[in-house]
This record gives C-alpha cells, sequence and structure tokens, in this order.
C-alpha cells in the first residue's frame, strides 16, 4: 500500500469533501475549515474493540481544516463562538499532519480538552480475510429491526461501560436509509459482542465503527469475525478500502489482519 497515496485519498474523500452523517445533518465549509453539524449533539470514536470506543446520536465538530500560522488562532475563535453560540460541544478531530504544526497547543490554550489518542488505520478489502470463524456456540445476525437495535445497545454499554442510549434513533435512521451495516454476535439467545460499518456513498471508503465485546467473552476470536464479516460485505458493496479509528487495544488485532497505520488522530472537545 502507498500510504500516503491512500492518506491524501481519505483526507480528500472523507474530510475536505466530507458529506453529512444522516437525516438532518449540515457540512458547512467556511473560513478554512469543514465542519459537521449534527441534527442531535453528540459524539463519536472507533472501532474500539476489546477495550473502549462508542457512539453518540450524532456528531457535531471540526473533520478538516487548511489552516496556518496566520490563520489558524482566528478559525478557531471562530469556530468556538459558533457552537458556543448554538450551546453545542463540538469536536476539532485533529490528525498529526494538520497545519500549523502546533495546532494542538493552539487548541488547547482556546479551552479544548484532548481524548484519547487513535490510530488511523486503512486496509484495502481484497487483501483482507473474509472468512468468519466462530467459537461454539456463537452466531451472528445481521441487526434489522428496533429489538436487534436495542440489543446492540446493551451489549455496548456492557462493553464500554458507556450509556448509548441516544445511539438508538440514529442507527435505526441510517439502517433505513441503507448507510450502515451492524451486526450482533449470539451465544444462543445472549447476545455478546456488536458492531457496525457506515457505507460512505460516493467514495471508496467504508468504515469500522463501535467493535466491542463483553468482557466474559473476550480473547476468543469474536472481534475479528466481526471485522471479517463486515469486509466480506463492503466488497460486496464494492468499497476498495476499511478504515477504523482504532484504539490501543484493538490496533495489534487489526494490524495482524492486513490494516496499516497512516497516522494519529486526537479528538479536541469543547464544552461551552
Amino acid at each position: 500500500m502507498n500510504r500516503e497515496a491512500v492518506l491524501e485519498t481519505f483526507d480528500r474523500q472523507l474530510r475536505r469533501e466530507a458529506r453529512p452523517d444522516g437525516a438532518g445533518d449540515r457540512v458547512e465549509r467556511v473560513a478554512g475549515v469543514v465542519r459537521h453539524l449534527a441534527a442531535a449533539g453528540g459524539g463519536r470514536t472507533g472501532d474500539g474493540g476489546v477495550g473502549g470506543g462508542g457512539v453518540a446520536d450524532g456528531w457535531s465538530g471540526i473533520v478538516w481544516s487548511g489552516l496556518d500560522d496566520a490563520t489558524a488562532d482566528a478559525a478557531i475563535a471562530a469556530q468556538v463562538r459558533y457552537f458556543t453560540d448554538l450551546g453545542r460541544e463540538f469536536e476539532w478531530k485533529l490528525y498529526a499532519h494538520d497545519r500549523p504544526a502546533d495546532l494542538a497547543d493552539r487548541l488547547a490554550a482556546a479551552g479544548f480538552v484532548p481524548e484519547p489518542a487513535e490510530t488511523l488505520m486503512v486496509a484495502q478489502v481484497a487483501d483482507l480475510p473474509t472468512g468468519v470463524d466462530l467459537p461454539e456456540p456463537v452466531h451472528l445476525r445481521p441487526v434489522s429491526t428496533p429489538a436487534d437495535v436495542d440489543l446492540m445497545r446493551d451489549v455496548h454499554d456492557q462493553a464500554f461501560g458507556t450509556d448509548f442510549s441516544a445511539l438508538r434513533a440514529s442507527m435505526l435512521t441510517r439502517l433505513a436509509a441503507g448507510r450502515l451495516v451492524a451486526v450482533l454476535a449470539l451465544a444462543g439467545d445472549l447476545p455478546v459482542s456488536a458492531a457496525r460499518m457506515e457505507l460512505h456513498a460516493g467514495t471508496e471508503f467504508a468504515s469500522l465503527w463501535s467493535g466491542g465485546t463483553v468482557p466474559a467473552w473476550r480473547g476468543k476470536g469474536i472481534y475479528r469475525a466481526l471485522v471479517a464479516y463486515r469486509t466480506r460485505i463492503a466488497a460486496e458493496r464494492g468499497y476498495r478500502y476499511l478504515q477504523v479509528d482504532a484504539s490501543d487495544d484493538s490496533r495489534p488485532i487489526l494490524q495482524r489482519l492486513g490494516f496499516h497505520p497512516l497516522t494519529t488522530t486526537i479528538p479536541y472537545v469543547y464544552r461551552p
């Protein structure tokens, strides 16, 4: 993989040319930034796997910036004013190669709080395994009904220790629109793991999010099986790349499967 070329494609397709995530969301390009404004407030993190990560209903923040030493402080101040006027918490999604080089320090000085760093990882779909190998008595079930979404929420509450109740409405909307694939792993009738995949129409990328397994069922290969299941669907839908914002727990698993680290990303959060 030509990592520089793939990173440039990622920046262009998913950041500079970002599209709204859901119904009622907006993407605006103003004063050197691309910002995403959700219909409802919230946040998101990556495919946390065995350790962390999650999703809340809607995400507002800065997905890309083209700033320099002369423009950065004014752009940061403008976004703080904009979201504060809306009463919104928002995230500045900072990547290690973003400019200016001291953008992280400027965000901190403006009152943003950094959250744990994640690794942007990308794989070519054609290079990834698609065989689903599960321990007995675990089987997979596509998420398709409100009841399935409730089970997925329950799994994530146990896996991440986070309240995922706000996820429900967003997931149902995206499932109905065909922008989301979600899957449950069940041991008999007991849900033990769950994950989702966002399908970015008009791009070469699908992205993996919120892979989580309840503590008692970790270390049995379920996370890898959920990646393979989603990879197979991405291939069927014609996507070239899979992208993950990986936690420290999921990064080594993903790397063994064939994902390549491209850069790091840190969510800088501003709370009015």
